[in-house]
């Protein structure tokens, strides 16, 4: 993104920018706007002298204010929306703040937050960022993405709104998400902000109460389908590609039945991931393979049931098989490992409507003759608890509440420690709440969320609930895609990284520990993720071989962090 400065060195080589805004123009650029930070030399400089109040701050100071403002807000939304309006007045103290309190800051400014803000997107509307690309230019595409603010763009993140968290179709609210996609970016991998770009796709909207609001601020027009869709999807996909040949393009909250042909069409034209559906695969195999640390067992011994047969619980199940793979199993016996659930019960070879994902993990008529159950034309939950045994349930189905505790007492009967994921979001579409996990389990339980929950007494103590989110895997995953300019993902890549994630376990030398690091390590983990995604790409070829440092440097010079620089006025 063109920021109207240019990066120089000073005679101590000390870095400084150029600028050629000043005035009112340069404080309301949010990516160079210091605020009450302006020292009195750039004051003068820069035509700011009576535009803002004569004491000078520092960023630690603009910190506290910026904090207490927060903490004032009477509830999450107008956390969100303050938040919101900080990054959009002043870059560089927004990711500060956020670094600094990303705990407690993370759950507002993304899950669960965010989906309430998608919901409200219309309502909470300030400030413009990002391109909304609705369908009716789709002739003008090409001409939309050359403005020149966008020359320096490194990273996209694009939704079309459609299938928003657990929360449906929310049209051009849904933008919502690559916002606070690429904000995580930053915060926890310190991609420059300027070089991010989210975008949304208005192809329509099926949500009914959007297109009778009279507020809604998208496309007023029942979602395109078919050829129709393919084609601009299409035409977007051809304009990025010949706009920023080597961008990394993330595909995020794209429907079901879109999802998956997009990034099968897609994956070997340009760097391009979906996150629902690889990067919750890897944050979910980088959390089941922490918590082998805790059982003592190997991936082979787990016995898997999968709650939701959608993009991401197939995504999940694919991954792992490729993990099982690896360690020696045919993909034969490691797909036997795997009970998929959906709608209509256990997927099983006789369903003719399954899609093309889904096929691979049909379970065979003959694998299910011995099986009891109430209805064997449509298996249930349950009755795969009972018949399976499984030690692993991951909850990827937005489903509230489906883990219920005949199913989970059930489980605990056939399993020394349990490994239950309700990974659904947001909190609402959770398929079960931590504190009921462990009493039905009598304590035994490993568990991981999709959302953020509340601390659980364990031992007597306080202790934190793992939150499995993707923001563990697609920032470092995105850091050492940029840092090495690596043209194409691949599955390995994302295997290297679920690994890279486990090796990060505090439950590595504590079976008593936690299954993932505090959320304040975020940065420090995103760079193994980096280096193990770099070497991964070596491996495969995209790169030269280099040693260690090389590559730490190569990505320690990708990072940015949210400091005041000097500026000077351009001449």
């Amino acid at each position: 993104m063109k920021h109207n400065h240019i990066k120089k060195l000073d005679k101590d080589g000390h870095i400084y920018y150029e600028v050629n805004q000043s005035g009112y123009n340069l404080l309301r650029n949010p990516a160079l706007n210091k605020g009450s930070a302006f020292p009195a030399d750039e004051r003068e400089a820069l035509e700011l002298v009576g535009l803002l109040p004569p004491c000078e701050s520092n960023i630690e100071t603009q910190i506290q204010r910026t904090y207490q403002i927060f903490q004032s807000k009477v509830n999450d939304i107008e956390k969100h929306i303050y938040l919101r309006g900080v990054q959009d007045s002043n870059e560089t103290l927004f990711y500060a703040v956020l670094n600094r309190y990303i705990t407690e800051m993370m759950p507002i400014v993304y899950t669960p937050v965010v989906g309430l803000a998608c919901q409200k997107f219309s309502h909470i509307y300030r400030f413009p960022r990002g391109l909304y690309l609705s369908y009716l230019y789709k002739d003008r595409i090409d001409e939309i993405l050359a403005d020149e603010w966008f020359d320096n763009i490194k990273v996209i993140v694009v939704s079309d709104g459609e299938r928003i968290l657990g929360l449906g179709d929310q049209g051009a609210g849904g933008m919502g998400i690559p916002i606070g996609k690429l904000s995580l970016y930053t915060a926890c991998a310190g991609i420059n902000p300027g070089t991010t770009l989210p975008i949304l796709l208005d192809t329509g909207t099926n949500n009914t109460q959007l297109l009778e609001d009279p507020l809604y601020l998208g496309w007023r027009h029942e979602r395109v389908r078919g050829k129709e869709y393919d084609d601009f999807v299409e035409q977007f996909v051809a304009a990025v590609k010949k706009r920023w040949p080597h961008v990394l393009l993330q595909w995020e909250d794209f429907a079901q039945l879109n999802a998956n042909p997009i990034l099968a069409r897609y994956r070997d034209q340009l760097c391009t991931f979906n996150d629902d559906i690889q990067g919750t695969a890897s944050v979910a195999a980088g959390t089941l393979l922490a918590a082998m640390r805790i059982t003592g067992t190997s991936l082979k011994e787990q016995r898997i049931c999968m709650f939701g047969a959608g993009s991401a619980g197939c995504g999940i199940s694919e991954l792992l098989v490729h993990i099982l793979m690896e360690d020696g199993l045919s993909e034969a016996q490691a797909r036997s490992h795997f009970y998929l659930v959906d709608r209509n019960g256990l997927l099983t070879e006789d369903m003719s409507d399954l899609q093309s994902f889904q096929a691979p993990f049909r379970q065979s008529r003959a694998n299910l003759a011995n099986w009891s159950c109430e209805d064997k034309a449509n298996i249930s939950l349950l009755d795969v608890i009972k018949n399976a045994k499984p030690t692993v349930l991951i909850g990827v189905s937005g489903q509230t509440g489906h883990f219920t505790e005949n199913i989970i007492r059930e489980m605990a009967k056939h399993c020394k420690r349990p490994i239950i994921f309700p990974l659904s979001n947001p909190t609402v579409k959770a398929e079960a709440i931590p504190e009921d996990l462990l009493k039905w389990t009598n304590g035994t339980a490993l568990i991981g969320t999709g959302s953020p929950f509340p601390d659980v007494i364990k031992n007597g103590k306080p202790f934190r609930i793992d939150q499995t989110n993707n923001s563990y895997i697609f920032p470092g995953m995105g850091l050492g895609l940029i840092a090495g300019k690596i043209p194409r993902i691949s599955n390995e890549m994302f295997m290297a990284a679920a690994k890279a994630l486990a090796d990060c376990s505090p439950a590595k030398d504590d079976p008593n520990a936690n299954l993932l690091p505090p959320l304040t390590d975020i940065r420090e983990i995103s760079m193994k993720i980096a280096i193990a995604v770099i070497k991964q790409a070596i491996k495969e070829g995209h790169l030269s071989v280099m040693s260690d440092e090389e590559i730490i440097h190569l990505i320690l010079a990708a990072m940015w962090t949210p400091q005041y620089v000097p500026y000077k006025k351009a001449t």
